[in-house]
């Protein structure tokens, strides 16, 4: 939490911050930023309980505090909810961490029956559960991978193919780190978790600065720019849907403007998916159940 507050203070332009005299007080900063004192007074708490707070020595803070902090810092909707987990972390049970992700059969259907809009489930800390045919051609085909590497992040971050395949990668990748970082506040014992951080900061410099930077994203809907490999530029929409019944299943749809190029293109793929040995409609969508998570 002290190291996401410090990065929350960095990024706020005093100018911008409603209540703060600037007067004189602007000149011989030695950091971005806030400074500790402007935040507590802005906050409504004392320079001494603040500072603890940054460095780690009082790890509870009250909902009133966490609002006051959350409204100097201009937090979002995802990050009110990311400093929230941290001032209360829901501390799971060490076997818990154990149990394999199960997806419904109900949902396998679902995806299989989905032949015009690609859709892939993501479980916890962006596993991939289970994908269609169309999200196989379109993206990756995550069968393909080992089972402890069929993770949405660790593609998007490692992989030249998703690099290539999107024209905005670095966004895309920042966002999905983001959310990885969400899903890591209200995880902290999540020990999959640990071995997935640990692998891309040792990889990925990219994915150092991200990480580092503690930003946090909430993925619900947006649009995503790809040049494909076999069809070319495409413009995709895409949707998430929490499963009920379960908080840590997400289900992304991606859709094509009717009548663009872009539904064009996503047509002849998926065309081409159906010629891959078989035909959408009779498409397996199923993954094999990944690794006990």
């Amino acid at each position: 939490m002290g190291e996401f507050l410090r990065n929350c203070r960095a990024r706020v332009t005093p100018e911008t911050v409603n209540g703060l005299d600037h007067g004189g007080s602007l000149g011989g900063r030695r950091v971005p930023g806030l400074r500790r004192e402007e935040v507590a007074r802005l906050a409504g708490v004392s320079i001494d309980y603040y500072t603890r707070l940054e460095q780690g020595r009082h790890a509870s803070p009250s909902e009133a505090v966490v609002e006051a902090l959350s409204r100097v810092f201009g937090l979002d909707k995802a990050a009110r909810a990311h400093l929230y987990d941290l001032a209360r972390p829901a501390r799971r049970e060490p076997d818990q961490g154990q149990v394999q992700q199960r997806v419904r059969p109900a949902i396998h259907q679902m995806l299989a029956s989905m032949t015009s809009n690609p859709a892939f489930l993501l479980g916890c800390r962006t596993d991939v559960l289970a994908t269609n045919a169309l999200a196989r051609a379109l993206l990756v085909d995550w069968r393909q991978m080992p089972a402890r590497e069929r993770n949405y992040t660790r593609w998007m971050v490692l992989s030249p193919e998703a690099r290539m395949l999107h024209q905005d990668w670095a966004t895309v990748a920042a966002d999905a780190v983001g959310f990885l970082r969400l899903y890591a506040g209200r995880h902290p014992d999540d020990p999959r978790l640990k071995e997935l951080i640990d692998e891309l900061v040792i990889k990925s410099p990219e994915f150092r600065t991200w990480w580092n930077g503690h930003r946090v994203h909430d993925r619900t809907f947006g649009t995503k720019h790809l040049v494909h490999p076999v069809v070319g530029p495409m413009t995709i929409h895409y949707e998430s849907l929490v499963l009920p019944g379960d908080p840590d299943q997400t289900l992304f749809i991606y859709s094509t403007d009717v009548g663009s190029r872009s539904s064009e293109s996503m047509q002849l793929l998926a065309k081409r998916a159906g010629q891959d040995g078989r035909s959408l409609e009779a498409a397996d969508a199923r993954l094999p159940d990944p690794a006990p998570a």
